[in-house]
């Protein structure tokens, strides 16, 4: 296999997921469109339609888990209070382990039950946090190739050794353009979203397969994406209030997810040695017969390995938005719940067994006769 489908890295999570070959910005404005043509995601509201009657979520006494920025601290409700029948309820928490200065007036979309799995998405949240503002240590130019980064990716040899970018007036644009125009993607808000370590294991796993050992998830997968966003979904729903602030959100990554997924794949989430079977499965699925009939698209082919690899790019893909802080830290904690979930459930939705390939695909995927 050529050397440069080898040049993998992208170090969002520290996992290998490779870039679409060509100049590195037009991995930038491909993300700048899936803003402007598939908003679900990037016009992430809280606003929520609210009920005519809203209901009181939470009692005076409860001990919770209150948002004050982007983490979970545990607290306790003091007031209650709600203005008017039409109007959210106001409750009035104080901080555990915090003066009473610090006391604060939240609606229930800050508030969360304090139980096991809030708990655990706390903690994942903390240590997230933690390590994002941790003092990184300097890169150097003698950093071995291929060497994962914690600032950004490196680019494949196919893109070290192609043209340099051109300006609108077809001139090379020289060395600090480049540099200006990279310091000013990375230094867009980023989040880190927290991975857990099996489902990095897999996703590395994943990329042997495919890049090393030449091999394909077998396709239409049992359990595709859209099955296992509905999965998590009809699940999580039985833990939240209709009508509440986090059932609406829940409702809004779920479509989300769908839509992003169905734009991401062909274009941001596929291997190179993967473009041949994709060509094949949109022929097969066009067709409609056998296995793939009632097919309509990717998120009803592709399963678990491609939804994750879609997730770990995801801050990239919020960096391009202009999603507000409290926006973005309930998508965090949303990805968070939905990554456990799917933690628990690898066996069920990740493929135990790889597809070998033959002679006349690996040409075809070189693009032979």
């Amino acid at each position: 296999m050529d050397a440069k489908d080898h040049s993998h890295p992208q170090a969002l999570t520290h996992l290998p997921i490779e870039k679409p070959a060509g100049r590195s910005s037009y991995y930038h404005a491909l993300l700048l469109s899936f803003n402007n043509q598939h908003p679900p995601l990037a016009g992430l509201r809280l606003s929520r339609s609210a009920p005519t009657m809203p209901k009181q979520m939470f009692e005076k006494d409860e001990k919770v888990l209150c948002f004050h920025g982007e983490l979970l601290y545990e607290a306790k409700i003091l007031e209650v209070t709600q203005d008017s029948p039409s109007d959210a309820f106001q409750y009035r928490v104080h901080y555990k382990g915090w003066k009473a200065s610090w006391d604060d007036w939240v609606e229930d979309d800050r508030l969360r039950k304090m139980n096991d799995e809030n708990r655990e998405t706390a903690q994942a949240l903390k240590r997230t946090y933690h390590e994002s503002t941790q003092k990184p240590a300097k890169t150097t130019a003698t950093k071995k190739k291929g060497q994962l980064s914690d600032f950004g990716s490196t680019r494949g040899s196919e893109e070290r050794n192609g043209s340099m970018p051109t300006t609108s007036r077809g001139q090379k644009r020289g060395r600090n353009a480049d540099i200006e125009d990279e310091d000013t993607f990375h230094n867009r808000p980023m989040i880190k979203i927290p991975v857990p370590d099996f489902i990095k294991s897999l996703l590395v796993d994943d990329w042997e397969e495919v890049t090393k050992n030449l091999s394909l998830v077998p396709l239409p997968a049992p359990k595709p994406a859209n099955m296992i966003i509905d999965e998590y979904f009809d699940e999580e729903k039985e833990k939240r209030f209709p009508g509440s602030a986090e059932m609406d959100l829940l409702e809004e990554v779920r479509s989300g997810l769908k839509e992003y997924f169905d734009v991401a794949l062909g274009r941001t989430l596929l291997y190179r040695f993967e473009r041949q079977q994709y060509k094949e499965a949109i022929k097969a699925w066009t067709e409609g017969k056998g296995e793939w009939k009632g097919t309509t698209c990717v998120g009803d082919v592709y399963g678990a390995e491609h939804l994750c690899r879609m997730i770990v790019q995801l801050p990239e893909m919020i960096a391009q938005t202009n999603m507000d802080g409290q926006s973005v830290n309930r998508l965090r904690e949303e990805m968070t719940k939905f990554l456990q979930w799917l933690n628990r459930n690898t066996q069920t939705y990740f493929t135990a067994d790889y597809e070998p390939t033959n002679q006349d695909y690996k040409d075809l995927s070189r693009g032979g006769n």
